[in-house]
């Protein structure tokens, strides 16, 4: 997952503008207001700038701060959702005009107040605790946090001893401890030894103290081209039995243990069959539903799968698209095929293949209400196969065990403030890590989970998110510039979102004002972390100023030093840039791989810091003045399209068959100047003797990845160059491409 601001973005645009104190009516009516509004507004700005100037310090000149000025604006809700873009912008962009941030960090946009600080959960946990963890040294919420969650970090077991007793976990048989590190061979420690459990079964059972019961709503659904219906609830209890009755299909079927894959997107059923896999005691294999045939196929032969839950067609956008067809070429043993509409499927089925009813129907004879005993097992228990691409071509397979979800839940939970009363909608896919994490994070801390069932792209899932009461909205950043350019959710009511998430891409500023503004300026909580972390180890919260496209922190529990060129970590209270360096005592992090010496990919080469060596992420952050943290990049070559870890050589592999003319090509991803998702260029050296058309290779680029990579995948340009950068020892330096790239872009966005 990969969230970023790019430093300076958007300064262009402040610095063309006027002041906030000489922005007129006139200038508000040109944005879009009418001349009543346009005066309204004009009041509330001059009314937000004398209660900024009161509040202004003896020390801190003439002009009141702008991040008070902002301030006073956002709490006063002076600018509505109603309001046009062009007004938003207006109005931010001038209460920053003179603002640098290379002095003085990112412009913030939202802040904490005491009272309601204290009503998050990671808040109420603080005033609980606080005094006895932190002695005098606490004040309240918002003091407090970095103090709190560097006490996290220093005695981790302390604070997973509390987070474990907040979400729903329920023990067959408890932890003799949270964390034991006396085994000297696993210098992470071993979590929650001795317990067994079944995680499933956790996020099913009622929870008193989440006020979770079985009347409670657990899904919120709605089926595209049925906007005009109510939306579709499934209590608690519904959930349980359609689980319990999937699992005992489960157990005529396959074999304890199974590895059985899921490609489909991410419906009510999906997550039904997701909860009968692990409560049955098999293991989940995650395919995204937007694989081609040979993607399927790798990930399918990596895992062993013993089966596939599919479905004949995916319908998005009001048309039908093959998926079952993909998976027959992709060859697995068996398919359990779901209809994407009525009962009965479409396509039909080989012999060793099934359909939904047909696989429900064994186990007919058993009530609707039997009771299906979970299988329990222990803490360190493969449940969730997942896949990430490294920099081979073969993707790495990450097995999540049963500390994974309480990782991703634990973090939902602190940073996103996931609570009871809480609806929580992320457009995702359980082939992708934010697919897991939605289901824990919701069902663990006892909230709803909303899910539309077609393409989040335009009005009709918006006004979803309206009907639904989502108050946590998930995104990718190209997502969210979809919606603003086609401006398809105008008119709707997303005044219910108390905050939204954002991962996967890099974050445009512009873009996220866009998105804030639908909610009154609710908080933009970023993430960045991965799938074998299970989470994020840098992330926004609700107890500090937040700034669009940045981190205010890292995630409770973790450290991580910012490393130098040569490796050597950079003091904390410093701005500066280098890789990542994180530690390892990581709940939930993986501690094995299925295809690669976990090892080497995480450890090997890391420097030590005070005397425990450091565990590889691979990200390039960024420590701003004020301690917020940008993304840069990736140390490697692996890229990051549209929100989908990829490698240069997997994409390189197939360009360099797609035409006669190609000697070899260079696959790299530049974020454009103004910010936004990386793009994908390649890079081409001709044979010699031939000639080639720039468009006509990108064409034919194109059409070969998404035929045998993924259909989503799109080249942005293509460039001919006589010879590629390379090392003494003939490797590709693929980082001088990117700088070359980076640099035609800029000067290119400034003609």
């Amino acid at each position: 997952m990969l969230v970023a601001q790019r430093e300076g973005e958007g300064e262009g645009e402040m610095h063309k503008l006027r002041s906030i104190s000489k922005v007129s009516v006139d200038d508000l009516a040109e944005a879009g207001l009418s001349r009543e509004a346009a005066a309204k507004l004009q009041r509330a700005l001059r009314e937000s700038l004398a209660r900024a100037q009161r509040s202004r310090t003896p020390s801190s000149g003439l002009e009141p701060d702008p991040r008070e000025v902002w301030r006073e604006l956002a709490s006063a809700r002076a600018l509505k959702p109603s309001h046009p873009h062009r007004v938003h912008q207006l109005v931010y962009y001038s209460v920053y005009s003179d603002w640098d941030a290379s002095a003085r960090g990112p412009p913030l946009y939202w802040f904490p107040s005491l009272p309601q600080s204290k009503g998050t959960n990671l808040g109420r946990v603080m005033e609980s605790h606080g005094g006895k963890l932190l002695g005098s040294a606490y004040k309240d919420p918002i003091t407090s946090f970095s103090l709190f969650q560097k006490f996290s970090v220093e005695h981790p077991d302390v604070y997973w001893s509390i987070v474990v007793n907040e979400l729903s976990l329920s023990f067959h048989r408890p932890p003799s401890c949270i964390l034991d590190m006396s085994n000297k061979s696993k210098p992470w420690g071993t979590w929650l030894p001795g317990a067994v459990y079944n995680i499933a079964e956790c996020c099913l059972l009622p929870s008193q103290h989440q006020r979770k019961g079985d009347d409670s709503i657990a899904l919120a659904w709605r089926d595209e081209g049925y906007d005009h219906m109510n939306v579709n609830h499934m209590t608690l209890k519904d959930l349980r039995e359609q689980v319990m009755l999937v699992a005992n299909a489960l157990d005529a079927t396959f074999s304890k243990g199974d590895a059985i894959a899921i490609d489909m997107p991410m419906t009510v059923h999906a997550v039904i069959i997701y909860f009968a896999i692990v409560l049955g005691g098999f293991v989940v294999v995650s395919i995204a539903d937007s694989f081609a045939p040979k993607e399927i196929a790798s990930r399918l032969h990596i895992s062993k799968a013993k089966g596939i839950f599919t479905q004949d067609f995916i319908q998005r956008g009001g048309r039908k698209f093959p998926l079952y067809s993909r998976v027959v070429e992709a060859n697995p043993v068996k398919a359990i095929v779901l209809p994407v509409v009525g009962d009965s499927v479409g396509v039909k089925l080989r012999e060793q293949d099934m359909s939904w009813k047909a696989f429900l129907c064994q186990v007919d004879h058993i009530p609707r209400r039997h009771y299906y005993p979970a299988f329990y097992q222990s803490a360190d228990s493969v449940t969730n196969i997942l896949f990430s691409s490294g920099t081979t071509g073969e993707p790495k397979a990450i097995p999540w065990t049963q500390l994974s979800p309480i990782r991703c839940a634990a973090d939902s939970w602190a940073h996103m403030d996931v609570q009871t009363e809480d609806v929580f909608c992320w457009p995702t896919n359980l082939g992708w890590v934010m697919g897991p994490i939605a289901l824990y994070s919701c069902f663990l801390a006892g909230a709803t989970l909303a899910l539309y069932h077609g393409s989040p792209l335009g009005r009709d899932f918006g006004k979803f998110v309206q009907d639904a009461g989502v108050t946590i909205l998930g995104t990718v950043p190209s997502l969210v510039k979809t919606w603003k350019s086609t401006q398809c959710m105008e008119g709707l009511d997303w005044t219910k979102i108390r905050s939204f998430g954002s991962t996967g891409e890099t974050s445009n500023v512009d873009d996220d004002l866009w998105l804030s503004s639908k909610s009154f300026y609710s908080p933009i909580i970023e993430c960045c972390g991965g799938t074998e972390l299970a989470s994020s180890y840098i992330q926004g919260n609700h107890l500090q100023p937040q700034a669009f496209g940045a981190f205010s922190n890292a995630s409770m529990t973790t450290g991580f030093v910012i490393l130098d060129d040569h490796g050597v970590p950079q003091p904390d209270d410093q701005p500066c840039v280098g890789e990542v360096g994180l530690f390892p005592v990581y709940m939930g992090a993986t501690d094995r791989l299925l295809n690669a010496d976990h090892e080497e990919v995480y450890f090997k080469g890391m420097p030590t810091y005070e005397g425990v060596q450091l565990r590889r992420h691979g990200d390039i952050v960024k420590r701003t003045v004020g301690g917020y943290y940008i993304v840069q990049g990736r140390a490697d070559d692996t890229m990051n399209l549209g929100g989908i870890k990829t490698s240069s050589v997997e994409i390189e592999r197939v360009c360099d068959r797609a035409d006669e003319s190609i000697l070899e090509t260079g696959a790299i991803s530049v974020a454009p100047p103004t910010g936004g998702p990386e793009q994908l260029v390649i890079l081409v050296v001709l044979k010699k003797g031939y000639k080639a058309e720039p468009n006509d290779l990108k064409m034919k680029f194109s059409k070969a990845i998404q035929r045998n990579l993924n259909p989503l995948f799109k080249v942005s340009s293509v460039k001919i160059v006589a010879e590629f950068p390379r090392t003494a020892s003939n490797k590709l330096l693929r980082r001088v491409l990117r700088d070359q790239m980076r640099q035609q872009l800029f000067v290119q966005s400034k003609m």
